[in-house]
């Protein structure tokens, strides 16, 4: 069979975002590719009716929203005016209408604001949207007020002056007095804000007409617990205070069957990445009663570089919740129902990255990634979880390549009973030995499974063994499992290497003189790790990584709380042991030839980071190299510019190659 070549990826599609029509006959979903001349993407819509066809085709189409049974609505920007607005930097959302039963796309209406998600109640469009706080009336504001705006920013694009964190946002830049607010907007254009200029919205939900949104008001530090809850009647733009919850982080809103329900986690028991509990909402008082107390994350979280873009993972059908959940090292769909009680509905291992379902019909739409094949979209049978493929978009492209499969190992270590795979290296022969590349995920809150990632598998193709992990501080598991603060760099490295040691007694056939190691963000971290405690892997590639706590503390989106609560430590109280959980501590003990791939809009990772561990091991004399990416985030590896991704995977591969097989 022929190998996975560095550039297939430029030739998978991606699936997202899948929705059905109010009457559950259709849907639509999202379909993306990479187009390597533009180094762009390109994203159109497409309908299941019981088959598949295309709708859009400008390539620009990545988000819409259900008009009616026939219509439906997405935000573009396709005339000359439009693009000279954007081209201005105005604030605006063009939505245009594309009727399934014949003709091109119209423009429907345009709203003075940048719109995000968006719900039809009633008469009125509820939409959350991004807002500056210093010019929160921007939306109402006439043609030339807002020309005023744009010359003022003009000419202080020069300038960023902070009063507040976070001040930026890996993804978003410059977040300084930015919040999402709620807007109303009637069918004749009237838009309203509902929330407050510093009031941040985290989440809304419809029940019985009303909405009811929560979030909370900063102007000096974005609180890390509490959040109020409102009640909105869209008619009238009348809101009202539902409660105020000082000592919940919030996760989650969501209507069931006439109840309204809410996602939350005290964070006291296990920190701020703790799963939460679902609550049911009093609507007359406010008062919460734990409907579950839920140790598992009600989300999807397996790695993988082969998607692109996002789609829902909680939906209501009848009186019960089905919503995605990381079991052990898959994600799948579970029924949550208002006696508490939780059933698995798909429990088929992979990965279901989005869902649909109808209120008509007992089964749901899945975008999975399954059998260790590219994503597609699938039709569940709620009632026995069977499942029927209904696209093929990435058939052509993996036929006849050699996609490894997955091997599985599971180990105990310091207690703990450790999952992971194995990859084969193609034509493997027994007699022969090969090189092997340890992959450690990024979060630590996530986990690896069996599903296609493309590096992995273009390594196995080259003649390594892949394998890899979810040691202790992943997700998958429960709480307790996951609590891995203040002792980062312990357990978990045991963990990895008790399973290094496992995968070579395994696999005689690895030569144990070329092992290589690598990882993103946490796994960044973890390889930072690694070479300053053992010098037994011959080269490794550290990606968007931690090395300093105590400088990731004040320059990460997150170090100011990250920092704190991971260590289990305060910079003012308790910096040592900062330090003491800092890899950089360590590099002069390292002896590992070590690649960093950094870029220099990753905000969650800061390029300072790497340029500290890269610092000390040329200043060690270690063989050293930085790959520096301008104008990426800390998504480089997942949704950065297609040229790019494939420069990053040639400078992990290259370096591979020239300590592993030389």
């Amino acid at each position: 069979m022929k190998p996975i070549e560095l550039k297939d990826f430029l030739h998978y599609r991606f699936l997202s975002n899948v929705k059905y029509a109010p009457g559950g006959e259709k849907a639509a979903f999202v379909v993306t590719n990479c187009c390597e001349e533009d180094n762009s993407y390109e994203s159109r819509l497409w309908l299941y009716d019981g088959s598949v066809r295309q709708l859009t085709d400008l390539g620009s189409e990545r988000s819409f929203f259900w008009e009616d049974e026939n219509c439906l609505l997405f935000p573009a920007v396709r005339s000359k005016e439009e693009k000279k607005r954007r081209e201005a930097k105005e604030e605006f959302t063009s939505f245009y209408r594309l009727d399934l039963r014949g003709g091109e796309a119209l423009h429907a209406f345009t709203w003075p604001f940048a719109a995000q998600r968006v719900e039809r109640v009633g008469a009125v469009y509820v939409a959350s949207g991004s807002m500056d706080a210093n010019c929160p009336d921007y939306y109402q504001m006439d043609k030339d007020q807002r020309a005023g705006v744009a010359k003022t920013r003009e000419e202080e694009k020069d300038y960023e002056v902070l009063d507040e964190i976070p001040f930026w946002l890996n993804g978003d830049g410059m977040i300084n007095k930015c919040r999402t607010a709620l807007f109303t907007v009637s069918d004749q254009g009237r838009v309203q804000r509902i929330t407050e200029p510093l009031f941040n919205l985290d989440d809304f939900a419809c029940l019985d007409g009303m909405v009811y949104f929560a979030g909370s008001a900063y102007d000096s530090k974005v609180p890390l617990l509490g959040f109020r809850l409102y009640r909105l009647n869209p008619e009238t733009g009348e809101t009202a205070l539902v409660g105020e919850y000082p000592d919940l982080s919030l996760g989650k809103l969501q209507a069931v069957g006439g109840e309204l329900w809410l996602l939350a986690a005290a964070c006291q028991r296990h920190g701020l990445n703790e799963n939460g509990w679902m609550y049911r909402v009093s609507l007359t008082d406010g008062s919460l009663t734990v409907l579950r107390e839920e140790e598992t994350s009600m989300h999807g979280s397996v790695g993988s570089d082969c998607r692109y873009g996002g789609g829902q993972s909680w939906q209501t059908k009848g009186g019960s919740l089905y919503h995605i959940t990381t079991r052990e090292d898959s994600a799948l769909l579970y029924r949550l129902d208002g006696d508490g009680s939780s059933t698995a509905v798909v429990d088929k291992k992979g990965s279901i990255d989005c869902i649909a379902l109808s209120e008509g019909a007992e089964e749901a739409l899945l975008v999975a990634l399954y059998d260790n094949h590219l994503q597609e979209l699938y039709a569940a049978d709620l009632t026995t979880g069977s499942l029927r493929q209904l696209s093929h978009f990435n058939d052509a492209v993996l036929q006849d390549k050699y996609v490894a499969d997955y091997h599985p190992l599971t180990i105990e270590s310091r207690g703990e009973q450790i999952g992971g795979y194995v990859l084969l290296p193609r034509d493997f022969d027994p007699a022969k030995t090969y090189p092997a590349v340890l992959d450690i995920h990024g979060g630590p809150k996530t986990v690896y499974g069996p599903v296609f990632y493309h590096e992995m598998q273009l390594w196995a193709s080259m003649g390594y063994f892949v394998f890899f992990c979810n040691p202790k501080g992943g997700d998958g598991r429960d709480n307790r499992f996951m609590d891995i603060r203040g002792h980062y760099g312990e357990t978990d490295y045991e963990n990895l290497i008790d399973f290094t040691d496992a995968v070579l007694a395994a696999y005689p056939q690895i030569d144990r003189a070329r092992l290589c190691v690598t990882g993103g963000s946490y796994g960044g971290f973890m390889t930072n790790w690694i070479i300053g405690h053992t010098d037994r892997f011959c080269c490794a590639a550290s990606q968007r990584s931690i090395s300093n706590w105590l400088s990731f503390w004040g320059v990460s989106d997150i170090g100011f709380y990250f920092a704190a609560d991971q260590c289990d430590a305060s910079l003012y109280d308790s910096p040592e042991q900062l330090w003491r959980q800092s890899p950089v501590r360590y590099a002069a003990n390292v002896k590992t030839p070590t690649l960093f791939i950094h870029s220099d809009e990753d905000y969650r990772c800061p390029l300072e980071q790497g340029l500290q561990m890269f610092t000390a091991l040329k200043d060690r004399g270690v063989p050293s190299r930085l790959c520096l990416f301008h104008g990426e985030t800390h998504e480089l590896s997942r949704s950065g510019k297609p040229k790019h991704r494939a420069r990053r995977l040639k400078e992990i591969t290259d370096w591979f190659e020239t300590y592993a097989k030389a």
